[in-house]
């Protein structure tokens, strides 16, 4: 991961100017992987996030604050219990470890000032936060370690905290260029440079060892076994600039963003290994930089770890609907053959004269094709001739009944499934606990969930999202198909204009005229909000269909959201890049 031990010193250095001989104003645990301190010095307060999550474990002041459950866990009610107005007397890093040990001067039970440390491991999926006493024992932690999940460092309340096992590396605030130069030249001769030096310096990521050898190498790939001694004195200027910025701490906060402005990559140098693939911003702090890296993955990773439950019911109602039209779609193929039995009926009631009772089967000549083959008809030899007309007769009414009856089911079913993606698609543009809530509560009106017994009280609806366009429209954004029937059926005007991603599930847009002529900009910039908020956002030139509100209805028993529409136009945009024009 780029949160390497270089970059966490630097960090450290941010947290010790901003923090130190702060206090801990509140506690709070978002959710199982996350902590959020407020810390408050004389002049100002800082959110510090504390994240054990495996693909973004980290520690940091945040701007954005996860939303808190209603009942705090039981690890963050005994941190508020024992580091509440606790003071932050040190931040620790041994060696370039990926680990923080910050240490708290807290007051215990008996009114005697006692010294905690919280250790913030960040070693992706064995990242952990650990709450350690003032005798070095294991008070509790955020994910307990015991002998069946590991042999070699147990992690348990009561237990004395070990540090990390070390690894064979060299620690560049120890280690000189020289030495770090005569391991690498140790190695196998057919190993790539960026993996030597992964493997033999501590504390640094791979987009920092890439960018040493793309600067030593002068952007092409280099093996130690081809390395003349040109690219050997390069690579020691550059070794010596790094390990002297890592133990002054004189890096600055990068970060790579890609040409779809999708962050790439981070670090406490600067990139220069992407190219044209990347722009490289410096950003003003350390904090700011993780910030702006992880919001965007963190709010989506949340998000999924709340929605688990609707998730599993939409899953599993699509399945569900999904084999029950296949299963009708092979009942409504057998039916395609009515005709056939309603031709043995009539063929058997003109020959009844020269059929004999008792008979197994005849062959027959089909009188609607005279020049085709005799027609071999089965009989049940129980029943007379005419019988077995009446009984082919009576499969023929049977078999055209349940075509009907499967092809109205089948068509109920594929409506049905189509507002289930919808709901899928609102599910994954969710972004705070009450837009769950409202989706919650449409599954439980439409019988997918089970109300709770009890009085439940009633989610409060959220306003649309509202934007602006460039030439002063207002655009309203249905968030979730209860808040689209809202918007559409009961807010707008009839002279605004409805828009809405052609035939792929999305939310409602509206532009709100206000009486005037709509312009085409504004027109425009709705539909790139209409299908920035569709399942077609990452995609470009998307079909947005716009029309009056006038010409919009919702057909009688309509599942929320589905509605018909006439009088159309249809525009092709790409979607608004951060949800704004």
């Amino acid at each position: 991961m780029a949160l390497d031990g270089a970059f966490l010193r630097h960090l450290k250095k941010e947290l010790e100017e901003a923090a130190l001989g702060a206090r801990v104003e509140k506690i709070a645990q978002p959710n199982r992987e996350e902590m959020v301190f407020t810390l408050r010095t004389r002049t100002d307060h800082y959110k510090l996030l504390l994240s054990a999550r495996a693909n973004s474990a980290r520690i940091h002041f945040t701007q954005y604050v996860p939303e808190n459950p209603k009942v705090p866990p039981m690890l963050c009610m005994l941190l508020r219990k024992r580091l509440s107005g606790a003071k932050l007397a040190a931040v620790r890093q041994p060696g370039l470890e990926r680990l923080l040990l910050l240490d708290f001067d807290a007051i215990n039970e008996l009114g005697d000032e006692v010294r905690l440390t919280l250790a913030v491991e960040i070693m992706g999926r064995y990242s952990n936060i650990i709450l350690v006493d003032e005798n070095g024992k294991i008070v509790d932690a955020l994910k307990r370690v015991d002998a069946e999940m590991s042999s070699e460092r147990l992690v348990l309340p009561g237990l004395t905290y070990q540090l990390p096992p070390p690894q064979n590396k060299l620690c560049m605030l120890e280690a000189e260029p020289e030495e770090i130069l005569a391991r690498l030249r140790a190695l196998p001769a057919d190993t790539e440079l960026s993996k030597a030096l992964l493997s033999s310096l501590q504390g640094v990521s791979p987009v920092v060892c890439r960018e040493l050898q793309h600067l030593t190498g002068r952007g092409a790939d280099l093996y130690t076994q081809e390395m003349t001694e040109e690219h050997w004195e390069r690579l020691r200027f550059f070794l010596t600039r790094l390990v002297r910025e890592v133990r002054g701490t004189e890096g600055a906060p990068y970060m790579a963003v890609s040409v779809a402005k999708k962050p790439m990559d981070f670090s406490f140098i600067n990139i220069t290994q992407y190219g044209t693939a990347a722009v490289v911003n410096r950003q003003e702090t350390f904090s700011g930089l993780l910030d702006a890296f992880y919001a965007g993955r963190d709010r989506i990773e949340r998000m999924r770890a709340r929605s688990q439950d609707l998730l599993r019911v939409l899953s599993n109602a699509s399945d569900r609907l999904s084999r029950k039209i296949n299963i009708q779609r092979a009942e409504l193929e057998k039916c395609a053959e009515r005709d056939q039995l309603r031709i043995c009926g009539d063929l058997i009631s003109a020959n009844l004269y020269q059929i004999e009772k008792g008979s197994t089967v005849v062959s027959l000549q089909n009188f609607y094709e005279p020049d085709a083959p005799l027609v071999k008809i089965k009989l049940d030899p129980s029943k007379t001739p005419s019988q077995n007309a009446q009984k082919y007769y009576k499969d023929y009414r049977k078999a055209r009944t349940a075509e009907e009856k499967l092809t109205e089911q089948i068509g109920q079913a594929q409506q049905e499934l189509e507002y289930l993606d919808t709901v899928f698609e609102e599910l994954s543009r969710a972004k705070v606990e009450r837009d769950l809530s409202e989706i919650r509560q449409e599954l439980v009106e439409q019988g997918y969930i089970r109300a709770q017994k009890g009085k439940q009280k009633p989610v409060a609806a959220a306003a649309p999202l509202e934007f602006t366009s460039s030439d002063g429209f207002r655009i309203l954004v249905g968030r979730n198909n209860r808040q689209n029937d809202r918007l559409t059926l009961k807010q707008a005007n009839n002279n605004d204009i409805w828009l809405h991603t052609k035939n792929i599930p999305g939310s409602h847009t509206i532009l709100v005229t206000d009486g005037r002529e709509p312009t085409e900009t504004a027109i425009r910039e709705a539909a790139m909000l209409a299908a920035a908020h569709s399942r077609a956002r990452d995609s470009s030139q998307v079909p947005v269909d716009y029309t009056q509100v006038r010409n919009v209805n919702k057909p009688s028993g309509a599942k929320p959201g589905m509605v018909i529409y006439v009088k159309y136009n249809t525009v092709y945009v790409t979607p608004a890049a951060s949800e704004e024009v």
